[in-house]
């Protein structure tokens, strides 16, 4: 890949992130101005980047229908659609479904709580694998060698006080996850939510995990408890129907 592809992807990696003037991303880069304003230009030309009134760089709206394209290419996403559908009229709260993507494991669809709770999450955002329910339900499913993959490049940031922030500490989690069959997160990603994420174990192995998720004050340990087994149903439907 030549330094101006590399280049290009990280700026699009950084502005997702949120917008940035020419003269931050230039002195992030540690490039002249002149030389990121080429990168930026050929980006905005392609419709992956554009300027808004105060002449911050943001995303561009092609990259919409990019990700869109992306998305419908994931087999998980469409084969679990009705189970998904299905799952949430039944347990309600956010439900998520992320898939294990080469060496990074992804959101590719949800379903928003009814009561109108929105959480950061996204579809196609990557998951952080140390601190939420189904990035701990897919690393406890996965050889060393890959769970080595997904966690060389991780930043151990403390986000709350629960939040692991040691390999060592990590793995002897994903140990009683693997053992238990279900993740927890208690708090470690957003302090007013709780999460629990069953892994998705198709034939081949770990292909992603099914999640919900509530509000800590409004929904109690007991609850998601309750509804463990709908989401470890829903998680062995869909490897079934991957085959």
């Amino acid at each position: 890949m030549t330094q101006s592809v590399t280049r290009g992807a990280e700026i699009l990696t950084r502005l997702a992130d949120g917008p940035q003037p020419i003269t931050t991303l230039a002195e992030d880069f540690g490039v002249h101005r002149t030389t990121m304003y080429r990168e930026l230009r050929s980006l905005e030309e392609a419709g992956l980047l554009r300027r808004d009134a105060r002449g911050d760089y943001r995303l561009g709206v092609r990259l919409i229908s990019l990700a869109q394209a992306a998305l419908d290419q994931i087999d998980l996403r469409d084969t679990a659609r009705p189970i998904i559908d299905a799952l949430h009229h039944k347990v309600g709260g956010t439900v998520h479904l992320a898939a294990l993507i080469d060496n990074a494991i992804v959101y590719v669809d949800k379903r928003e709580d009814p009561r109108g709770i929105r959480l950061y999450s996204q579809v196609g955002r990557a998951v952080i694998p140390y601190c939420t329910a189904s990035g701990k339900a897919v690393l406890s499913r996965l050889d060393p060698l890959s769970r080595d993959k997904i966690l060389e490049d991780v930043t151990w940031k403390t986000y709350t006080p629960t939040t692991i922030t040691s390999r060592r500490k990590l793995d002897e989690q994903l140990t009683t996850i693997a053992q238990q069959g279900y993740a927890i997160d208690d708090g470690e990603f957003e302090s007013f939510v709780r999460c629990q994420a069953v892994p998705i174990i198709a034939s081949h192995g770990v292909v992603g995990a099914v999640s919900m998720t509530s509000l800590r004050d409004v929904d109690g340990a007991d609850a998601l408890a309750r509804h463990r087994p709908s989401l470890t149903a829903a998680a062995t439907r869909i490897a079934q129907a991957l085959g």
